[in-house]
């Protein structure tokens, strides 16, 4: 089914309350398709009166800033065993090579990587839990967070909101076209990503080899 469908079947407050779960585990470290859903929330929101696109987006933000808060947390407290033990769990996400990448995001950037993180698929993932790895002060993650939070999710849900409504008459067309754009956004961040992440796996190997 599609998700504007499925969500049109539940209640307002069950769609706030999924909006804000799935984010919130998002950030938390766990790769789930918060984009989606939250694109997809927000089109509904544009089309029925019942949901209402203030309380979608404080939800999405909520969510998006205690998930990221809870990985900064569990990430501080476990360390790098953490790391490995996600990339056992989950290869495609957190291997050596994508850690690395995302390590030196955060050597270079600091703060601005929890920040700019969120917009993109990956990085979203990675932000809370490798800020507390690497033991980010927590004021400045918690600012950084709270930015990027209101940016990505708030902002996030008043423009496909505004759109939709803008574009009543073209709304179907653009609620396959909004998930189609989500998803390749998405999709080419992570393979740009994938690519970075591989060069730089491949530069530690050659690092660690060289080591007696």
């Amino acid at each position: 089914m599609h998700v504007q469908e499925w969500l049109e079947t539940v209640p307002a407050v069950a769609v706030y309350a999924l909006v804000g779960v799935v984010i919130g585990l998002e950030s938390l470290g766990i790769p789930l398709p918060g984009e989606i859903i939250l694109v997809s929330s927000a089109l509904l929101a544009s089309q029925h009166g019942e949901i209402d696109p203030v309380v979608l987006g404080a939800s999405a933000t909520a969510g998006a800033i205690i998930g990221d808060s809870i990985g900064y947390a569990i990430g501080r407290k476990g360390g790098r065993p953490l790391l490995a033990w996600l990339g056992g769990k989950f290869p495609k996400h957190f291997s050596e090579g994508h850690i690395a990448t995302a390590e030196r995001s955060f050597e270079k950037w600091g703060m601005w990587a929890v920040f700019f993180g969120r917009f993109v698929a990956l990085l979203r993932i990675f932000a809370g839990p490798l800020a507390g790895v690497l033991r980010m002060p927590y004021w400045k993650f918690l600012i950084a967070n709270i930015l990027g939070g209101i940016l990505w999710a708030g902002g996030t849900t008043a423009v496909i909101y505004y759109v939709g409504i803008v574009a009543e008459s073209w709304l179907k067309r653009f609620s396959w076209l909004g998930l189609v754009a989500a998803v390749l956004v998405g999709l080419t961040s992570m393979l740009v990503l994938k690519r970075k992440a591989k060069k730089a796996g491949q530069n530690l190997e050659a690092a660690e080899a060289q080591v007696p």
